[in-house]
């Protein structure tokens, strides 16, 4: 613990994480370079500083993990892990990836899960109540990702369970390593295999013959393994995230319901409203990063073979870049955040997220106007790596 009047911030504790924007407040201003000696990391709050290192892969790699207990647990990453990777390979696999992960096929998914929302929108439009997340916030990002992916639709349900596991914490606890389940769910490998016999028009398809040329300068197809490591994290990844941009959809309209009101009288303002909400509210509010050399933050040497903490939910809010950013604004013009990462490592899947937030929203507020949340039986997931709802009870007016 800190001395009395230190600010201090534990990224594991439960109680900081129900509300971490006083304590980041505090980091930006008293330590925007603050060191943890129990479990010895450094972090950074402010805009520029993130700005400045997350695109710095020389001084920040990421070949040690982007999770703090990533980094500590001294795991070697599987090759082909593309987030975990820095140039030239990361630079090779992306480009291929990018070939497969295109705009076009992005917007091609547009009907489908316009779709599925509606359905799941449906099927709840005469109630009184509903969980927003059971109705629609673990299911669709799910299901997205299936269709990407191949994988039949009733096998679905049981992957993402498997993912919410393995990224779920305890109160104090930190994401366990063992066996590098995280990084490499083979729930996926028997898709490989079914895909490489049943070839079809999906994104598994795509990686399991797409030709590049790797570091060594052969020209090759990715390896089964390879292809399985990239299709865990895409599935973590868009699973959680984009599960918890829909509940912070229902939370954030709730508490601003004249904001509400402006986009149900006026939808063509939803795309800027997905845009402040990932800055109110990002669904993963640290990166980490091992410090490959030693390196400066206000006037104090951060040691090489040290861990960082880019804070992005702290400096999405720091007023230096944001004007009265604690508050929550739709009509905000942003430019630049953080949530999606920078350079090389911005999320592929961007795009894709903001294409489902912008139908989750559009849909909800054709059915539903008003709504209040049940705050006392709304109960946030607890992870060390997203920030988000697991329940969250809307009760409709």
């Amino acid at each position: 613990m800190a001395a009395d009047g230190e600010v201090y911030w534990d990224p594991y504790d439960a109680e900081l994480a129900n509300d971490p924007y006083p304590i980041y407040r505090r980091l930006r201003e008293e330590a925007p370079l603050y060191h943890n000696e129990k479990y010895d990391f450094y972090a950074v709050t402010r805009f520029d500083d993130c700005e400045r290192g997350l695109p710095d892969w020389r001084t920040f790699p990421s070949s040690k993990g982007n999770i703090l207990e990533l980094i500590k647990s001294g795991l070697e990453i599987p090759p082909g892990t593309l987030i975990f990777e820095d140039p030239p390979v990361h630079d090779i696999h992306r480009r291929l990836l990018s070939r497969v992960f295109t705009p076009r096929r992005i917007s091609m998914l547009e009907p489908q899960v316009r779709m599925f929302c509606t359905n799941a929108l449906e099927a709840v439009a005469d109630r009184d109540r509903f969980d927003l997340m059971a109705a629609l916030g673990t299911e669709m990002p799910m299901r997205v990702i299936g269709m990407l992916l191949g994988i039949p639709e009733a096998d679905q349900p049981a992957i993402r369970d498997r993912t919410d596991e393995i990224l779920r914490t305890e109160d104090g606890g930190q994401m366990d390593f063992e066996g590098g389940a995280v990084l490499s769910n083979e729930a996926f490998g028997e898709y490989i295999d079914w895909r490489m016999k049943n070839p079809s028009n999906d994104l598994m398809t795509d990686l399991l013959n797409a030709e590049f040329e790797d570091e060594q300068g052969r020209t090759r197809t990715l390896t089964r393994d390879e292809i399985l490591t990239y299709v865990t994290v895409v599935a973590g990844a868009g699973n959680e995230t984009t599960g918890r941009l829909i509940g912070w959809i229902g939370s954030l309209l709730a508490q601003y319901p004249d904001q509400r009101r402006e986009l149900v009288d006026d939808p063509s303002l939803i795309p800027g409203a997905i845009e402040e909400i990932l800055r109110f509210e990002p669904t993963g509010h640290s990166v980490a990063r091992y410090v490959g050399r030693d390196v400066e933050f206000h006037g104090t040497t951060v040691p090489a073979g040290s861990a960082m903490l880019f804070i992005v939910g702290a400096a999405n809010r720091d007023h230096r870049r944001y004007p009265d950013g604690e508050e929550f604004d739709i009509h905000r013009k942003i430019s630049q955040q953080l949530t999606f990462g920078l350079g090389g490592h911005y999320c592929l899947g961007a795009a894709l997220a903001r294409l489902e937030g912008r139908i989750a929203m559009e849909e909800i507020l054709k059915r539903f106007q008003h709504w209040e949340v049940d705050w006392d039986h709304a109960k946030l997931a607890q992870t060390s790596t997203v920030r988000g709802w697991e329940t969250l009870p809307l009760v409709l007016g």
